[in-house]
């Protein structure tokens, strides 16, 4: 579904991607882990359209979508959530994910279908009795609901999560590692995920890729990202039980 063929990137003398390929699947929950500045979000903005890169292509379904705007990009059926969640703070919940439904699809809708489809939605993530709350009030596990939802009502056949359970309690992070399954059992979307949170990634994704310093080090089951060597020296610092 997604293929992205030897991406470089860099800021001046800094190079955040060095020839970094991977594959992702349809149908899978493939985690991407690694240290702060391995190049993790970089990556993730290279595929959205908001960096073009300097090297590599990307490829969305065979088609090349390098160097595509991001709101192309996102019309072509790939959403995100960002690490930064920043709703429209004066709007509803509600308003918030109308606007999504409104202006990220490809196809018009009307007002009437945005709202019922933004109820829906709000609804499958857990928000349905906030939908009336003003977004800026929300606490940071409901912000990250939102962002989700927000997300999701761009109808997208690949989400990219970039750190949805950052600042999250233990029941938070189980709760929206349950939703994560959700979205893929029941919708049928590809996720391709940022995480620190390390259990939710070995619990849920079928595959890990692991960048350090811009590059991928390692790639493979959860089980063996755990014991890989090079991962533990980078990143666990021990093996992961």
């Amino acid at each position: 579904m997604l293929l992205c063929k030897g991406i470089t990137k860099s800021f001046g003398g800094l190079v955040a991607l060095r020839n970094v390929s991977l594959e992702i699947k349809e149908g899978e929950i493939v985690g991407l882990i690694g240290p702060n500045g391995s190049g993790k979000t970089t990556l993730f903005n290279v595929i959205c359209g908001i960096y073009r890169p300097d090297k590599g292509a990307v490829y969305f379904k065979g088609r090349d979508i390098t160097g595509r705007k991001p709101y192309e990009i996102c019309k072509l059926g790939i959403g995100r959530t960002f690490q930064l969640v920043k709703p429209f703070r004066t709007m509803t919940v509600l308003e918030n994910v109308m606007t999504a439904t409104l202006f990220g699809r490809s196809k018009f809708i009307t007002m009437t279908e945005a709202r019922k489809q933004a109820l829906k939605l709000l609804d499958f993530v857990g928000l349905s009795d906030m939908k009336n709350r003003v977004a800026g009030e929300l606490g940071i596990a409901s912000l990250r609901l939102l962002e989700i939802a927000r997300a999701l009502a761009t109808e997208p056949e690949l989400l990219l999560l970039d750190e949805v359970m950052a600042g999250l309690n233990p029941v938070e992070v189980s709760r929206v590692g349950a939703l994560v399954e959700k979205v893929r059992r029941d919708l049928g979307i590809t996720i391709f995920w940022v995480e620190h949170v390390m259990r939710a990634i070995m619990k849920h994704a079928d595959r890990v890729i692991v960048l350090d310093r811009g590059e991928k080090i390692a790639e493979g089951t959860p089980k063996e990202i755990a014991q890989d060597e090079k991962v533990i020296k980078a990143y666990l610092g021990e093996p992961y039980a």
